[in-house]
């Protein structure tokens, strides 16, 4: 059957949202992101907290390119089941052929995280990780979690709180227009720092909390994400394209001498379903 386009509101990077150049931009700046160290530190405690173990069944909620996915099924194999569920279809494509590559066991499948394609009680450990920040439903999805998971089952909650973003040094003017642009992309901005309560509604006992910066220098700048996020709050009519060509100068300008502060900060919480 074919995939019917999800037309609820949700963020700007919602997959009906944009364009296979865009797609491509992200996926440049997903691989980037996955050697951030930031994101490293975090999810090696995620993970490490999950304790995910042999034959264990996994999910990863909006898997993305497949990293995570592919890190919990080396963790779960020999006899274990990882699944992806991503519902951009050139994501899982590219998905697909990483994991192909690899030789990983990893599985993805067409899923949307507020009615995931999983049974009830069927699932060990949850991953998902920076995508309730991009639902108009997030408690919606933690209840799916919740729903999935086998009693005693665990799950990784990460999410970037934009309220948490600094840029530094631009136009004071312009840094707010795109201040107020990064708010609006997301459906959730504020995603971070809600986590817990959303765990605790329902019905989840949280086991642990963590959070990490992920600071971005002149060697680590994800530069298609910068130019996404400019592109669409010039689309927004927050910022002129004259704006966004001084800003993207002032930055590159800033990192090339060293000077460029860029970082929002992520937030995690690792909890159980109760027996």
């Amino acid at each position: 059957m074919g995939e019917t386009p999800d037309t609820r509101p949700t963020s700007e990077f919602h997959a009906g949202n944009f364009s296979t150049a865009d797609v491509d931009r992200l996926v440049a700046g997903l691989d980037a992101q996955d050697q951030a160290d930031g994101v490293r530190r975090l999810r090696a405690w995620a993970q490490g907290a999950l304790d995910p173990r042999p034959g264990e069944r996994v999910i990863d909620i909006g898997s993305g390119t497949g990293t995570q996915t592919l890190a919990l099924a080396a963790a779960v194999a020999p006899s274990g089941d990882a699944l992806g569920i991503e519902a951009n279809p050139v994501m899982r494509e590219v998905a697909e052929r990483r994991a192909a590559a690899a030789g990983g066991p990893a599985r993805f499948l067409h899923g949307d995280a507020v009615a995931l394609p999983v049974p009830d009680a069927s699932v060990d450990v949850v991953w998902c990780e920076r995508v309730l920040q991009h639902l108009s439903e997030p408690d919606k999805a933690v209840r799916e979690i919740a729903r999935v998971l086998r009693p005693g089952g665990r799950v990784a909650l990460i999410d970037s709180d934009w309220g948490t973003a600094l840029l530094h040094p631009a136009d004071p003017d312009t840094l707010a227009a795109l201040t107020k642009g990064i708010l609006a992309m997301a459906a959730n901005p504020y995603s971070g720092r809600r986590l817990l309560g959303q765990v605790a509604d329902a019905g989840l006992v949280a086991d642990d909390q963590g959070s990490q910066a992920l600071i971005q220098d002149r060697g680590s700048v994800t530069w298609p994400l910068v130019r996404m996020m400019t592109e669409s709050t010039v689309r927004s009519g927050l910022l002129t394209e004259e704006q966004r060509d001084r800003l993207h100068a002032e930055l590159a300008a800033a990192a090339e001498r060293g000077a460029l502060h860029m970082s929002v900060t992520m937030f995690a919480v690792v909890a159980h379903r109760p027996r």
